[in-house]
Order: structure tokens, then C-alpha cells, then sequence
């Protein structure tokens, strides 16, 4: 359930300004940036969420950061860009520089919640990463987009080089686990579980709070 100070709209999740230090993220990170915000008592710190529909079109990311960054540059004391580089090809990274603002490292999410060293030294090439929201989500940011539940034949095409399906665990939940467990299994995958918490999502707000 959302905090009585937050709306949700179609187009993403904001939470009503209280604070002064501006936080973009990623709609999909909305429910662990609130769940450290209430765990460390960051009222100063204001949530605003882009559509996480946007992994699907990269090129979006860019574009709305950069919008809402100048919508709310003057309103705020600090702004902090909560995304990785998330398939940008570094634009994000170049467009943050640019504005003169910060952004959480690494090359993903999936990295920043292993932490960035830990899933660098993997170098885990056959893994389909899941995280909470992927799995709860998994219809309609993998089955559906990818045409799988259409042409289930594409199978072979799409996941043909992956062996292991690896559900990264923000929370503890033996429902999202077992829901993650039959992700794995429409997909021909093998699974693992891994329970990472917020890994450097957490470091990198606690050191910008």
C-alpha cells in the first residue's frame, strides 16, 4: 500500500514534496526507495518516479530525466538520479554530467542490488535476472513484450543462450519465490535464488542522505 502522502498516476509515482532533496528514480525501484525513506526516517528526501515501463524504450529514460530535472531544479536544494546506466549506452551518465547532477552507479539494477563489485566479479553471461517487481511484473515487462505469450516458439530464439533464470530478493517472500520458481519453468531455465536486500541502492542513498 502506498503512504497517504503519495499518488499514483498512469504515468508514474510521485510523492508529495516535503523535503529537499529530490529524488528521480525509476518506477520500478518506487517500493525500496520508500521502504529505506521509512526505515531511516529520510523525510527530507521527496520521491519522484518516471514510468518503469520505460526499460522497454531507453531513449525515453534520457529524455524525461532531463525534463524533470528543469522542472524541479529551483524547488529542491540537491537532486539525485536513481537509475543506472539501464541500457542508455551511457547517455544517462553523459546527460547527468551534463546537468550537474548525480546518478547511482553501475550498469543496472540487477548489479547495484548484488552491488556493483560482487556481480562484476560473476560475470555471469547465461543468467535471466529477475528482481521483486520483474517478478511480480513478469507478464507484462517480459511475457507479454516479448511476444512469448503469442509465439511461445520464440522460446528457443530469445532464451537459447541462458541456462539459469537467478531471482534476485529484495524482500523476503516464499510467495514471489515460488512465482519467480515458475518464471523459471515457462522459460526453460534453471533457477536460483538470491537474496540480496537493496545492496547499493541503500549505499548510495544513505550516502547522499
Amino acid at each position: 500500500m502506498l503512504p497517504s502522502d503519495a499518488t499514483l498516476t498512469e504515468d508514474g509515482f510521485a510523492e508529495r514534496a516535503k523535503g529537499s532533496i529530490l529524488l528521480i528514480a525509476c518506477g520500478a525501484l518506487a517500493r525500496e526507495i520508500l521502504a529505506l525513506k521509512r526505515a531511516n526516517g529520510w523525510d527530507h528526501m521527496v520521491l519522484q518516479c518516471l514510468p518503469a515501463k520505460y526499460h522497454l524504450y531507453p531513449d525515453r529514460i534520457v529524455t524525461a530525466v532531463e525534463a524533470t530535472v528543469a522542472e524541479n531544479r529551483d524547488a529542491y536544494d540537491d537532486i539525485f538520479v536513481v537509475y543506472a546506466d539501464c541500457g542508455t549506452g551511457g547517455l544517462l551518465q553523459a546527460k547527468c554530467r551534463e546537468l550537474g547532477v548525480e546518478m547511482v552507479e553501475g550498469p543496472h539494477c540487477y548489479s547495484f542490488f548484488e552491488g556493483n563489485e560482487t556481480f562484476a566479479a560473476r560475470d555471469e553471461i547465461t543468467a535471466f535476472y529477475l528482481t521483486d517487481f520483474l517478478v511480480k511484473q513478469f507478464d507484462a515487462f517480459v511475457w507479454k513484450p516479448m511476444g512469448l505469450d503469442r509465439h511461445p516458439d520464440l522460446r528457443d530464439m530469445l532464451f537459447g543462450n541462458y541456462t539459469t533464470l537467478v531471482y534476485q530478493a529484495q524482500v523476503e517472500d516464499p510467495a514471489l519465490k515460488a512465482k519467480a520458481e515458475d518464471c523459471a519453468d515457462r522459460l526453460g531455465l534453471e533457477f536460483e535464488y538470491r537474496f540480496t536486500g537493496y545492496g547499493d541502492l541503500e549505499t548510495a542513498l544513505a550516502a547522499r542522505a
